[in-house]
């Protein structure tokens, strides 16, 4: 498929998906997130593709924000469905994509951008990144799951300083507070992310998608995290994926796990 604002391109597995919007450094306007939703969609479907890994286009931002210019005018009313239309379309479904997605943050990621990589299963950054919430100095707040996954991530008290400052902090920072796993060299970045997405291949697609399932369940209101995580593993002993699984450990060779 082609579209106007992203890349994607599979390589052994892997797809790749890049924020191709420089002249904006890649803020997200409603035809990004759209085309966004298309390209998780199809990489997810694809049973061939075991990984996602998402990143911006150059060296200076994965996202820098929303594209303001949109909403400036808004209404109460369009605004609240701004926020529930994008998160149903990308942040949500990101979270609760069954093929793991890696955010690789190559550089500024603001606002939308920063919610959308807190929506990837993980974060590496690169040794130039920057990280923030800085809505409140517009006059309004993270609209795209910003105030809820931040503090899941960092803490309640970093959350809170980190959205009421609207400041940035680094990728040394961001690693200290768990915010990402990993800070790499920019140029190092996606092989580094390639790296990992080739250890996460060697496993069990359909037991990790049910681990993606069982850990959202813990950050779901009226969801009890260990009672889906009993039905999961349960569930994992009628699949394909166990009988290979156990019988090359038994037998001891490398499992070798076939489609999604």
């Amino acid at each position: 498929m082609n579209y106007e604002n992203i890349l994607t391109e599979i390589e052994e597995g892997i797809g790749l998906i890049t924020i191709n919007r420089p002249t904006k450094l890649n803020a997200l306007n409603k035809a990004t997130i759209e085309e966004l939703h298309e390209a998780f969609k199809t990489l997810d479907a694809d049973a061939a593709v075991k990984v996602i890994i998402i990143t911006g286009t150059g060296e200076k931002a994965f996202v820098a924000g929303a594209d303001i210019s949109e909403f400036a005018n808004f209404s109460v009313e369009e605004g609240g469905k701004l926020a529930a239309k994008g998160q149903e379309l990308l942040f949500d479904f990101v979270q609760n994509l069954s093929t793991p997605v890696i955010a690789a943050v190559n550089g500024f990621a603001l606002g939308g951008g920063l919610e959308l990589a807190m929506a990837a299963h993980f974060r590496i950054a690169s040794d130039n990144a920057r990280m923030g919430l800085p809505e409140v100095s517009l006059g309004v707040i993270p609209g795209y799951g910003g105030t809820q996954r931040l503090p899941q991530l960092v803490g309640k008290g970093r959350a809170m300083e980190m959205i009421m400052t609207a400041g940035m902090i680094n990728a040394t920072e961001a690693k200290a507070y768990g915010l990402v796993n990993h800070v790499v060299p920019q140029e190092e970045l996606i092989e580094f992310c390639r790296g990992i997405a080739g250890k996460i291949m060697k496993n069990s697609p359909k037991a990790i998608a049910r681990a993606i399932e069982t850990v959202n369940a813990n950050y779901q209101d009226g969801v009890n995290g260990y009672e889906t995580e009993i039905k999961a593993f349960g569930e994992s002993f009628g699949t394909e994926d166990f009988k290979e699984g156990t019988t090359a450990f038994l037998e001891k060779r490398k499992a070798k796990f076939t489609g999604k």
